[in-house]
């Protein structure tokens, strides 16, 4: 069995951010999101990844996919996003004849693949998929259940039958690529994965579904990102490098990554801070904050936000509003208080 992560996809909604760095390299609670689901395939056994991305990204993946001796990734190019079945179509001569798991690489996933790989070894099962309770079906793909499969799919539906999302974690047999050969684009003008599952539905080919047991996250926009990170930091309590933390209160849960200098601050709850950043006279919570950033003297809370690698956040002598918002790689906030010349009478 292998296993296939897509991560060519443009990040729209989370530029600038995503302008400097693939989505799924992206960190939650201080991990690429890609690294938590190379890690669940490895538990699964799986130990060949292939990781679909756009043609010039595959330097910067090589820099911060998980390093393990035991997995080898190949590279598999997708030229033009044109929606997930799409995507899987590129891998076709890497997975062969094996089956294969496939994830979104910018979807995190906290959950055994186990029950996912017993469901896919049921007679006649040529797909399995993952499923989970969603408040809005119509922004999914819905799952129609009958006597444990699935009997009909549909993206996005104004009317759904069910409020079961598919929620991007799949086991294939290869005869998911005579069903996406058979597509046609879809109104959108992309060739989806849900078309690909109904084509097999419709022509006798048994589809399983398995229920997610824990949150899943898809880390597409600022609030969900914020969300997955929260979620993170709370099963994983980080108390290492505290010890570069002086004069300060840190509220759990709080990642601090390596070399940093935290001085009269509060941090926390729910921040996560990457290697390398200075902060003093701050509070944040609800943040991330890439590597190698400065903040300093910040008389505002800052609060619900989201920083890029090396941003400069300084101010002297400011009022006391408060800071929300995204900013890009390299940004740079400096501050000066002032006072505006007075009229003469």
């Amino acid at each position: 069995m292998k296993g296939l992560i897509l991560a060519a996809g443009n990040g729209t909604r989370l530029r600038p951010l995503s302008n400097t760095k693939p989505k799924p390299l992206l960190p939650v609670a201080n991990k690429p999101v890609i690294n938590y689901g190379i890690e669940m395939l490895y538990e699964l056994g799986i130990r060949e990844i292939g990781i679909v991305i756009q043609p010039d990204h595959k330097e910067v993946f090589k820099q911060h996919l998980t390093k393990n001796k035991n997995i080898r990734f190949h590279y598999i190019y997708q030229k033009k996003q044109r929606g997930i079945a799409h995507a899987v179509k590129q891998a076709e001569r890497f997975i062969g004849t094996d089956s294969f798991v496939l994830l979104l690489g910018d979807n995190l996933i906290n959950e055994s693949l186990e029950p996912l790989k017993e469901a896919c070894k049921k007679k006649n099962t040529h797909g399995t998929v993952m499923v989970t309770k969603v408040a809005r079906p119509e922004d999914y793909g819905i799952a129609e259940i009958l006597e444990g499969r699935i009997t009909n799919v549909e993206e996005k539906p104004l009317h759904p039958k069910s409020n079961l999302a598919i929620i991007g974690v799949y086991l294939f047999k290869p005869t998911i690529f005579k069903a996406i050969h058979a597509l046609a684009p879809s109104a959108r003008g992309e060739y989806e994965i849900t078309d690909a599952i109904q084509w097999l539905i419709d022509h006798k080919y048994k589809v399983n579904y398995v229920k997610a047991e824990r949150p899943t996250f898809d880390v597409g926009t600022m609030e969900r990102w914020l969300e997955a990170n929260q979620w993170m930091l709370a099963q994983d309590p980080d108390l290492k490098n505290h010890n570069k933390v002086k004069n300060s209160t840190i509220i759990p849960p709080v990642k601090i990554g390596k070399q940093c200098n935290i001085k009269n601050s509060v941090i926390g709850p729910h921040v996560s801070v990457e290697s390398g950043t200075t902060i003093k006279n701050c509070c944040i919570k609800n943040s991330i904050i890439l590597r190698d950033s400065i903040f300093k003297n910040i008389p505002y809370e800052i609060v619900d936000s989201i920083f890029g690698e090396k941003t400069k956040f300084i101010t002297e002598d400011v009022e006391d509003p408060s800071i929300h918002g995204m900013f890009g790689d390299d940004s740079s906030f400096i501050f000066s208080n002032f006072s505006p010349k007075k009229k003469d009478n």
